[in-house]
C-alpha cells in the first residue's frame, strides 16, 4: 500500500511539469494540423460529396424543401460542412491519440528513470517487437473476455465491474511491460507480474473509471452542437493528460517494485558474484587479493616427525 500511495502522489505531481503539459497538448497539434492539411487539400470536394449523398434521397429531399418552405434558407449547404466534421473528427481523433500513445509512454518512462532512478541498470529485457507482440495478444485476450462476459452484463451490478475489470486487466499488462522493457529482465518482469498482480490491476481500475471522464465531455459536445468544437478538444487534451498519469503511475510503481527486488536480491545473496573457482583462478595468475580480500597465506610443508627407533636413546 505504502508503494502504491507513493507512486500515486508521484505521478500526480509529474503531471505538473512542463514536459508532460506539452506531450499532453500534443495531440491537439497533431488533430489541427491533419485537419489543416485534409481542408486544404479535400474539403471543398468533400462537402461537394456529402452534399450530393443528401440530394440524392428522396425523403431528404422532401425534408429539405419543406424546412425551405418555413423560411431556413438553403439547409443542405449548412447540413453538408456539419456532417463532414462529423465524420471525420472521429477518424482524426483515433490517429492522434494513437499517434501519442506510442511516442507518449516512451518518452515518460524515461523521464522517470532519468530523475528518480538513475542508477537503475537497464538490462534490455523487452525489445519494441516483444512490446508489440505483448500488446496484441492481452488486448486480444481483453476482448475475448469481454464477448464472453456480455450475458452477465444483464446482471446490474456485474456490468459496473465487469468492463473496468476486464480494461483495467488490459491495461496494466500493457503498461507495465512498456514501463519495465529497457529496465527488467524477463525474469523481474514475471516476478514483479507475480507480487504485484493485485496493485497493478488495482492501478488499471482507477486509471480506467478516471478514462470515462473524456466520454462525458465528448456527449456534452455531441449533443450541445453549439460548443462542438470547444468541448471536443477538451475531452481530447483531458484524455490525453489522464493518459499520461496513468503512464507515470505505472512507471513509478514499476521501477520502484524492481528497485526493491534487486535489493532484495542482493541482500540474500551478497557475494553471489564471487566463487570459490574465482579465488583459484586469481591465485594461479599470482594474484594476491581478489575483490579486496586478502589471499590465504601459502602452506609450508613441515618435515614428518621422527620415529621412536630412529631416536638416540636417552642417558
Amino acid at each position: 500500500m505504502g508503494l502504491l500511495l507513493d507512486s500515486f502522489w508521484r505521478a500526480a505531481a509529474y503531471c505538473l511539469r512542463p514536459r508532460v503539459i506539452a506531450l499532453s497538448i500534443l495531440p491537439l497539434l497533431v488533430m489541427v494540423a491533419l485537419a489543416l492539411g485534409l481542408g486544404y487539400f479535400y474539403w471543398d470536394a468533400a462537402v461537394h460529396g456529402m452534399r450530393g449523398l443528401l440530394d440524392a434521397s428522396a425523403w431528404l429531399t422532401s425534408f429539405w424543401g419543406w424546412l425551405q418552405g418555413w423560411g431556413l434558407g438553403d439547409v443542405t449547404g449548412v447540413v453538408a460542412p456539419l456532417m463532414v466534421v462529423l465524420a471525420v473528427a472521429p477518424v482524426l481523433v483515433v490517429v492522434s491519440l494513437l499517434l501519442v500513445a506510442v511516442l507518449m509512454t516512451p518518452a515518460l518512462v524515461a523521464l522517470v528513470a532519468d530523475r528518480r532512478f538513475p542508477a537503475l541498470e537497464r538490462k534490455k529485457g523487452g525489445s519494441f517487437i516483444a512490446s508489440i507482440a505483448w500488446s496484441l495478444g492481452s488486448t486480444v485476450l481483453a476482448l475475448i473476455a469481454l464477448v464472453v462476459s456480455v450475458p452477465l452484463w444483464l446482471v446490474p451490478p456485474l456490468v459496473l465491474i465487469l468492463p473496468p475489470l476486464i480494461w483495467g486487466w488490459l491495461t496494466y499488462r500493457v503498461m507495465v511491460f512498456d514501463a519495465l522493457a529497457d529496465h527488467a529482465t524477463k525474469e523481474e518482469r514475471q516476478e514483479i507480474f507475480r507480487r504485484h498482480r493485485s496493485s497493478l490491476l488495482g492501478i488499471g481500475i482507477v486509471t480506467g473509471y478516471l478514462g470515462a471522464a473524456p466520454s462525458i465531455v465528448w456527449a456534452s459536445g455531441v449533443v450541445f452542437a453549439a460548443a462542438f468544437f470547444v468541448l471536443v478538444p477538451l475531452a481530447i487534451w483531458i484524455y490525453t493528460l489522464v493518459f499520461a498519469f496513468s503512464s507515470l503511475w505505472f512507471a513509478h510503481y514499476a521501477l520502484a517494485a524492481l528497485e526493491r527486488l534487486r535489493a532484495e536480491a542482493a541482500a540474500a545473496a551478497p557475494d553471489a558474484s564471487f566463487t570459490p573457482a574465482d579465488i583459484v583462478s586469481a591465485q594461479g595468475a599470482g594474484a594476491s587479493t581478489f575483490d579486496g580480500l586478502a589471499a590465504p597465506a601459502p602452506v609450508v610443508a613441515l618435515p614428518p616427525p621422527a620415529s621412536p627407533a630412529n631416536q638416540t636413546p636417552s642417558s
